[in-house]
């Protein structure tokens, strides 16, 4: 009688293993070639690992983070997103952000984290000052004279750097673009300047390159090359008028260029609660 119990509660412990094993492999199971996150979230809280190096132009220090996913890279290497940071907010909000941050930070985070999870490397520049200002965009001096505009050297540097391998195994044909107000103009900005370079743009709360706030003028049709563009905007933004944006939207439209609006009725001058899914979803259908 011992045995045949004996028999039975191994018999039934070698089940109970067997299930544990296989609910196991059903909750750990990741797609083919993800891997884990560089993120990670606690509480209100989501923190994602960089790397930091310092590119000088002229005699201006301008740091830049960047991070690549885990995992294998793709034939070619990752596709790349640089996100380019709003007014006075440093870069480094994008890699660390709480829930009760300003301009919708965390939100800006999660895209971040959404995009390294989902295969792409991130590169986030700071505009003068360590971040403090504004991009040379939104310069009176330079907004029409971009080629003397030291964002202009600082983005063709990225470039070099990008091609040369200087931030790891990246594919400079497979470059996107997204920021928040002046960083929404600077995205802009890049999307016209340089198309060749970037598959597709998403515009958090921004508008066209030349644009300021309300002060807005937007040419009737624009650029055959100019890379797919997702809006992202709060409606009740007071800084940079929804308006704005729409005029921008019309005129892509009237060109024949690729467009998506997504808008929150309740969000002022921020990261929109569904842009950690729009933006990686837009640059997916370009990838």
């Amino acid at each position: 009688m011992t045995t045949v119990h004996t028999r039975r509660r191994a018999g039934l412990i070698a089940v109970l293993v067997a299930l544990v094993i296989a609910l196991t492999a059903v909750t750990t199971a990741e797609p083919v070639g993800a891997a884990s996150s560089r993120c990670s979230t606690s509480g209100s809280w989501i923190t994602c690992e960089r790397r930091t190096t310092t590119i000088w132009v002229g005699i201006e220090p301008r740091q830049v983070h960047y991070q690549t996913p885990l995992g294998t890279p793709p034939a070619g290497g990752w596709p790349t997103v640089v996100m380019f940071q709003g007014s006075l907010f440093t870069a480094e909000l994008n890699w660390a952000a709480a829930s009760w941050y300003p301009f919708g930070a965390y939100h800006q985070a999660k895209v971040l984290q959404r995009l390294l999870d989902r295969g792409y490397a991130v590169i986030t520049p700071e505009a003068h000052i360590g971040g403090a200002t504004f991009w040379d965009t939104n310069n009176p001096l330079y907004a029409f004279n971009w080629s003397a505009a030291p964002d202009h050297r600082l983005m063709l540097d990225l470039f070099d750097r990008i091609d040369r391998g200087a931030f790891g195994p990246l594919n400079g044909q497979k470059l996107f673009a997204t920021g928040i107000s002046s960083g929404g103009y600077m995205t802009s900005r890049v999307a016209l300047e340089y198309p060749s370079r970037f598959k597709a743009v998403a515009v958090q709360s921004g508008s066209y390159m030349t644009c300021a706030g309300p002060l807005c003028v937007v040419p009737g049709t624009l650029p055959a090359t100019h890379p797919p563009t997702l809006f992202l905007h709060g409606v009740l933004d007071p800084v940079v008028p929804i308006l704005t944006m729409r005029a921008y939207e019309s005129s892509l439209r009237r060109s024949g260029i690729p467009t998506k609006v997504v808008t929150e009725t309740f969000a002022t001058h921020e990261w929109i609660a569904a842009a950690p899914t729009e933006v990686p979803a837009w640059f997916d259908r370009y990838r």
